[in-house]
């Protein structure tokens, strides 16, 4: 199948240091969320109706699609506030708008929005392509499909000449990368059952993750399940088999992770950002896809699989709760100035300590993240191996910081 000229890289956004970190990672666009009219509303800093005009500067400052996410399912008390949320995306110049629920879908329709439809529309087959595509030009397949279904519904688009509202050919958006629920593409009840906080309202407490044993009804027996976290998916990795994806037809890759930290933002959007520039190059390779699975399992994961994409009919389980990042961050201070002649930070220790030769991350909502080895410390002027808390140290850096700006020494798990 013919290679994609263009594919699209859509990254979360759940801060404002998640956001520059995905623009310098090179992202093609963004989504992210405001309220509570979203299925991250209680796992993420979800964004203001203020905030949009400042979103929608910076990104097409980078060249950057914005993707307004309002994809729970809506109450008929909740219209007023939907379609306040749309009209102000409207206005503020907001891409599109990423929707699963009719009545968001079309009310944004009727105001000239451009919608995507979200995984929890399910999207499986032909047929549902057909119906959407009088709303939306760009859809997510649902999550279980295999890479040959996708590829199936890609050429059927391409034979029928199935176009969206902007009288191009639909596109296909897969997920590429981060954590994956044990439900039909994410709709789950688990979480609702057991607390009254709907998962497809955003108030997932993700009931699944933790560890079951299996108790006979009179209490007598009690047995561990081989792996306590049946529930609980490892997270979606497809660095590996990336060409398979693009050869499929897809347009759109989505990197999951609205709840996540900036570097994982940073570094999941970078692998990604090389591999599928290798694949359209002609260099991609297995060095390189370990190169990068090495760097992917430095951020927030449960362990990684394939998902359904080649095939499997079940999925790989969690081995303990949490993440098994081979690294970790641990906050060291904050910067307190920055001397551009000079080049040189000024960092007020607030905690642990600091080695030359340490690897660290520095972050703030402009600065987004920044990433590097210390080259040299000095304390009162006179240089050092080693700064501790309650100390205000200097280290050389060619970056722009700014005050505020917080200090993490990355730590080998």
């Amino acid at each position: 199948m013919k290679t994609q000229e263009k594919i699209e890289i859509t990254a979360p956004v759940g801060s404002w240091e998640s956001l520059q970190a995905a623009i310098q990672a090179g992202t093609d666009s963004v989504y992210f969320g405001i309220g509570v009219l979203n299925m991250r509303a209680r796992s993420s800093i979800n964004f203001s109706l203020r905030d949009l005009v400042r979103i929608s500067r910076i990104c097409r400052k980078h060249g950057a699609r914005t993707y307004l996410t309002l994809n729970t399912v809506i109450f008929d008390n909740e219209m007023k506030e939907m379609k306040k949320l749309v009209d102000s995306a409207k206005k503020n110049g907001i891409d599109s708008i990423i929707a699963s629920d009719q009545a968001v879908i079309q009310y944004a329709r009727s105001i000239g929005m451009e919608v995507h439809m979200s995984t929890q529309t399910n999207i499986t087959n032909l047929e549902a392509v057909k119906y959407w595509s009088q709303f939306a030009g760009t859809m997510v397949t649902a999550r279980e499909l295999s890479l040959e279904q996708v590829a199936s519904i890609h050429r059927s688009i391409i034979r029928h000449k199935i176009k969206g509202p902007n009288a191009e050919l639909v596109k296909l958006e897969v997920f590429a990368h981060g954590a994956l629920c044990m439900a039909v593409s994410g709709k789950c009840y688990l979480s609702l059952d057991h607390y009254n906080a709907s998962a497809n309202r955003g108030a997932c407490y993700q009931t699944c993750r933790r560890p079951y044993k299996v108790t006979d009804a009179d209490g007598e027996i009690e047995l561990v399940v081989d792996n306590e976290y049946i529930m609980s998916p490892r997270d979606l990795c497809t660095i590996g088999f990336l060409d398979k994806i693009i050869a499929s037809g897809v347009s759109v890759l989505k990197i999951e992770g609205r709840g996540r930290s900036p570097e994982y933002v940073k570094t999941v959007v970078s692998c990604y950002r090389e591999a599928v520039d290798s694949v359209l190059d002609g260099t991609y390779s297995p060095e390189k896809v370990e190169g990068w699975t090495s760097r992917l399992k430095t951020v927030y994961n449960r362990g990684f699989w394939d998902g359904y994409y080649l095939g499997r009919k079940m999925g790989e389980w969690a081995e303990q709760h949490g993440s098994v990042a081979t690294t970790y961050k641990e906050y060291v201070g904050k910067v307190s100035n920055y001397f551009k002649k000079l080049k040189v930070a000024e960092i007020k220790m607030e905690s642990g300590h600091l080695s030359k030769s340490d690897r660290i991350y520095i972050q703030g909502p402009t600065t987004g993240v920044v990433e590097f080895t210390v080259p040299e410390i000095r304390v009162e002027l006179k240089e050092v191996k080693k700064t501790v808390k309650g100390e205000d140290c200097s280290i050389p850096i060619d970056i722009l910081l700014r005050r505020a700006d917080k200090v993490y020494k990355i730590v080998k798990s």
